[in-house]
This record gives structure tokens, C-alpha cells and sequence, in this order.
């Protein structure tokens, strides 16, 4: 058997800089050209603006004004802005383009940017009635992703079908128009224990245990309190595959020689959090720092809108052929005796299918 199916990560993920014109900026992937973006997360490096979140199930690639959500904050969602160029509503089979706006969050002239993008389905999406709640999905099972959009009934503890035909790792969802404590972003996951525990991505609040069911191979419960009744949501459900994704959890030592954490392939894009105390969720990628031991660390903080930090070295990691390991001993990524979970996306399989074995940097 094959060490893994997918050969080629950047055709399902890819991480991109690139520095806002002002207007029409046009962002062409370096990875492979068949990308396009179904799951779209752009954030300004430069400056305190927010986080922003755009997908193709809510209506990405089909309109100029595409409504995005902020993952750093509970506000609604936000359609009043013609971000996209005309042309394919601004997405194209291998980058994006902006119109003429010139915005903070996305495209102000002379900001440098990130862009990390997912590809599901092109936007083709079909309905699933799996569930108590019929939901539109689009799916991409050969790397365990879903987008999904729904609408509940009562509200409470209704079940909703995520597509991927196995329990999902990783789910992150949000309530579109509800800018208060319940439009928080909730992200759900039995890595820990087995049992459904929750965090929220826009705080730094420890993990909760869930009263709620945990995930099945065909549906979660997508709504946990009857105040969410007839809400509109968005969730992303995340599947482990072997050489291209990996969603787990590993122990601190609070040591400068940090954990080793193997996935299996050199991360492309990670995100961590200690899940056991109040911390910030840190969101590494390649495209940013592109060498090991580099005391200018590129980080981001998904839960708030600050601009990258490129500080103390204290947040330091390697990225490995096979993984990546934890340098120096901050609480954020190294708490002593602290759980955290990760999300780790590939750059390249530590080895590919035709057994050839990939390098570190």
C-alpha cells in the first residue's frame, strides 16, 4: 500500500504572500495551478486589521461581494464591499483577484498579506439529509475536507451531515449572523480523550468538555442551545490523512529542546493551542518563515486581529521533513505538562507514494 495518496499537497493547500496595490491585485499560487480556492483566509501582516474568512458555499467565485467572517471576532457576517474583481467574481483556477476596492483587511496599497487557501469542490456542492438539519456540502474526500451551510430548526442538539463518510477530527463552526456570545467560533474535537471537548478559536479560553454527542461518521450535532433556532451556519470539517493533513495533540515540557511533533510530511501551514490554560491560538506558515532557527518568527494569533509578530523568539519552531519540533518555552506552544492540539497541512509527504523521501529546510 501506497505511504499516501496525495503526492502533491499544494493541489488541496496552499499558503501565499502576496502586497496589496490598492486595486486589482492579482494572486497567482506558486504551488500547483489547479488550486482553486474553495476556502479562503487572508489576514494583513502590516497592521492590526482583522482576520478574513471566505468560501465558495457562500457564494465565493460568484459574487463581487462575497460575504466573509472575521475568525478572530463573533461578528456577523459581512457582505457590503465589492471585494472581488469582475472577472470570475475574482477566483481563479489557480490564485485570486481583487477589484477595485482598496481595503486594510484584504488589498491596501503597499500591505503585505497572507493568503491560506483549501480547495473542496470547485463550489459544486450537494445536499445532505443525513442529519435532523438538511445541509449543503461540498466535499473534497481525498483530503478530508467539507464545507458545509445550514440552517437549524429548533435549534437544539439537532444532528447535521459533515459528507466525509468517517468521524471528522477537526470541526469549526460558526452562526453567520449572530455577532454575540453565540456567534462565537466553536471548534469541537475528541483528539484529547475520546470525549467531545470545545474551545473557542476567536479567545484564548481552555478546553470545555461538550454535553453534547460526539461526532459520527456521518453527522455532528450542529447547534447546542435552542436560542440558535432558525440561525444560518457555516462549518469546516477536518479528516487526518496520511502524508497531507494531520490533527492531533502532544504534551509540553516547557523546555528549549520542545516536543517533536511527527506528522508524517513537512508542514506546510500549522496552527497551535494550548488547550489546558488561558492562551493564544499560533498559526505558523512556510510561506512567512521560510528558515529553521530564524529569531525573526512570523506568527500570527488566530483569535485576534494584531499584525504578525515578529518579536522575542520565544515562539519559535522547526519545520522537518517528517514534522515539527517545538524550540524554545513559551506557554502558548510549550506549557510543562500542558495539553495542546495542532492542525498541521503539508508542504510535501515525508515520503510519496512512489517511495521517494522529501527533505527538511
Amino acid at each position: 500500500m501506497a505511504y499516501t495518496t496525495i503526492d502533491d499537497p499544494s493541489a488541496h493547500f496552499q499558503a501565499e504572500t502576496y502586497t496589496g496595490a490598492g486595486a486589482n491585485t492579482s494572486v497567482t499560487f506558486s504551488g500547483n495551478s489547479d488550486l482553486k480556492p474553495d476556502f479562503l483566509w487572508l489576514k494583513n501582516r502590516t497592521a492590526g486589521y482583522a482576520h478574513a474568512a471566505f468560501d465558495s458555499n457562500r457564494n465565493l467565485g460568484s459574487a463581487v461581494n462575497a460575504p466573509f467572517l472575521e475568525p478572530n471576532d463573533v461578528s456577523v457576517e459581512n457582505d457590503n464591499q465589492n471585494w472581488w474583481n469582475s472577472t470570475n467574481n475574482g477566483i481563479n483556477t489557480d490564485g485570486f483577484q481583487f477589484g477595485s476596492v482598496s481595503e486594510h483587511n484584504l488589498n491596501n496599497l503597499n500591505s503585505e498579506y497572507v493568503a491560506w487557501a483549501w480547495k473542496a469542490n470547485g463550489g459544486t456542492t450537494s445536499t445532505n439529509n443525513d442529519g435532523a438539519v438538511t445541509s449543503t456540502v461540498q466535499l473534497n474526500s481525498d483530503a478530508g475536507f467539507s464545507i458545509l451551510t445550514y440552517t437549524m430548526n429548533s435549534g437544539s442538539n439537532e444532528t447535521v451531515g459533515h459528507g466525509l463518510g468517517e468521524k471528522p477530527d477537526i470541526i469549526i463552526y460558526k452562526a453567520r449572523e449572530r455577532g454575540d456570545v453565540n456567534g462565537v467560533w466553536l471548534v469541537y474535537t475528541t483528539l484529547l480523550d475520546g470525549s467531545l471537548d470545545y474551545l473557542r478559536l476567536n479567545d484564548t479560553n481552555a478546553k470545555s468538555d461538550s454535553v453534547l454527542a460526539s461526532p459520527t461518521t456521518t453527522t455532528f450535532i450542529g447547534g447546542g442551545s435552542s436560542t440558535e433556532a432558525y440561525r444560518h451556519f457555516v462549518a469546516y470539517c477536518f479528516k487526518s490523512i496520511q502524508g497531507y493533513s494531520k490533527f492531533g495533540k502532544y504534551v509540553g515540557n516547557g523546555n528549549s529542546n520542545g516536543p517533536f511533533v511527527y506528522t508524517g510530511f513537512k508542514p506546510a501551514f500549522v496552527l497551535i493551542k494550548n488547550v489546558d490554560t488561558t492562551q493564544v491560538w499560533i498559526m505558523y506558515d512556510g510561506a512567512r518563515k521560510p528558515f529553521n532557527r530564524d529569531d525573526n518568527v512570523a506568527s500570527f494569533y488566530a483569535n485576534t486581529a494584531g499584525a504578525e509578530y515578529t518579536g522575542a523568539s520565544y515562539h519559535n519552531l522547526d519545520i522537518l521533513s517528517n514534522g515539527f519540533k517545538i524550540r524554545l518555552t513559551d506557554a502558548s506552544q510549550n506549557g510543562n505538562g500542558n495539553n495542546h492540539i495542532y492542525m498541521a497541512f503539508a508542504e510535501n509527504p515525508f515520503t510519496t507514494s512512489t517511495g521517494v523521501p522529501t527533505t527538511a529546510r
